[in-house]
């Protein structure tokens, strides 16, 4: 079989170093992570350095009309390539290594195959993914959104950021607005690499996580209407405060939150207020908020329990208000196959793992409704994550890393 001439490879761990430490230069935040919102400047800067390292590794890159970034090291023969890939877009306090250890370690496999001169039967594509976290354009995994059928592109280029700028004019200012398909592609396989975002990997001292499945995942952002007055002489029952009304109904999901705990999650994690001034009431208030379950059903119930708390809130603060717009993501199984290849090849490199659940979201759950799809964790520090602290041990994260290589030649190398 082809693959026993490769048993040996190894990445260069230091060079992969190396690599994750040039990104973390590119868009710094306050306090040591990185601040790098989807086609920002510094993901301008860092789409230029992906691409140049790409280039100097015998690929051929190409942009979708969703930004979406592909690199192909070439196989032996014309067939659907096998994928590797996460996000290079960061949260506002983001860090160093949520979705780029994925790329990065994509880049270092296709640097490793380069080194030694490895051609597999399929192509191997590294995919940088627009827009996964969300954080600038709402929802979280948008680009991928588009690549399943989710959505097309048009919903996509129509997404506005809070000061109104709109996606596809963002690509193009950027100059990563591109001309091929954003979906229809196919593909092989696609595997992600993520760190974990928790501590369980940590806590069982185990070097890689085969995520079997996602917790289900429900997302809603509200804006209460109210009337501005002033907040001295208008009586209390001729107030309609959009801002009370937020704050109610906030309360209400983190106590949904509680009542499904410790495994259901809830809480709001935004709020924009208008006029937000002092001796003003606010006319209008928008509020963000999820909660996950990882069973569908309970987060069923968290949803109506939510829409239930909305109506209730809205009375008690005498505002209405609109629902601007809701998600869900999650509720997925990864493919059979892909999961026993990784297992086996963990098990060949005398690599620990375990089987886990995913608690976030990730751009994997997309590409699984349209193609074979796998996602994989590695260890971080605390299981801190969307913060700058974001931490891994370089020595826990390589093992990861180099699954990944040999559970991609054996597929991508498979009759």
């Amino acid at each position: 079989m082809a693959q026993a001439r490769h048993d040996n490879l190894r990445i260069d761990e230091q060079r992969l170093w190396s690599t994750l430490m040039r990104s973390a230069e590119i868009g710094p935040g306050n306090a040591g992570g990185i601040r790098r919102l989807a086609l920002s400047d510094a993901d301008k800067e860092m789409r230029d350095q992906f691409v140049a390292w790409c280039e100097a590794s015998s690929c051929t890159v190409t942009i979708d009309q969703g930004g979406s970034i592909r690199a192909r090291y070439p196989g032996t023969e014309d067939l659907p390539p096998v994928q590797i890939g996460s996000h290079l877009d960061t949260q506002v306090a983001g860090g160093r290594f949520d979705g780029i250890l994925g790329v990065l370690a994509g880049l270092e496999i296709i640097r490793t195959l380069s080194d030694h001169g490895v051609r597999t039967r399929r192509p191997i594509e590294v995919v940088n993914w627009t827009n996964e976290e969300g954080a600038r354009f709402a929802p979280p995994m948008g680009a991928a959104r588009v690549f399943s059928g989710e959505h097309n592109i048009n919903w996509l280029h129509g997404l506005l950021d809070d000061d109104g700028l709109s996606f596809k004019d963002e690509l193009e200012r950027i100059g990563y607005l591109g001309e091929a398909p954003a979906g229809n592609r196919p593909i092989d396989a696609y595997f992600e690499l993520h760190i974990e975002q928790g501590p369980e990997l940590e806590a069982a001292d185990t070097h890689l996580g085969i995520v079997v499945g996602g917790y289900t995942a429900y997302g809603l952002t509200v804006k209460f209407l109210g009337t501005t007055a002033h907040s001295g002489p208008t009586p209390m029952e001729r107030r309609s405060n959009a801002l009370v009304g937020a704050a109610k109904f906030i309360d209400a999901v983190n106590d949904i939150g509680w009542q499904h705990a410790p495994i259901g999650k809830s809480s709001a994690t935004r709020l924009v207020v208008w006029p937000n001034k002092p001796g003003i009431l606010p006319s209008e208030a928008e509020v963000s908020v999820d909660m996950r379950h990882i069973d569908p059903a309970v987060t069923e119930q968290m949803r109506i329990s939510a829409h239930q708390a909305l109506s209730e809130t809205t009375k008690q603060a005498q505002v209405g208000f609109e629902v601007v717009s809701d998600w869900t993501f999650g509720d997925v199984a990864f493919d059979a196959d892909l999961t026993t290849l990784v297992r086996d090849t963990a098990g060949d490199l005398g690599v620990s793992a375990m089987d886990m659940h995913s608690q976030a979201g990730h751009d994997a759950y997309c590409v699984s409704e349209v193609a074979p799809a796998i996602l994989l964790f590695s260890p971080c520090v605390k299981g801190i994550s969307h913060n700058e602290t974001e931490d891994v041990v370089p020595e826990d994260t390589w093992p990861s890393v180099n699954v990944l290589l040999h559970a991609v030649l054996r597929r991508a190398d498979r009759e």
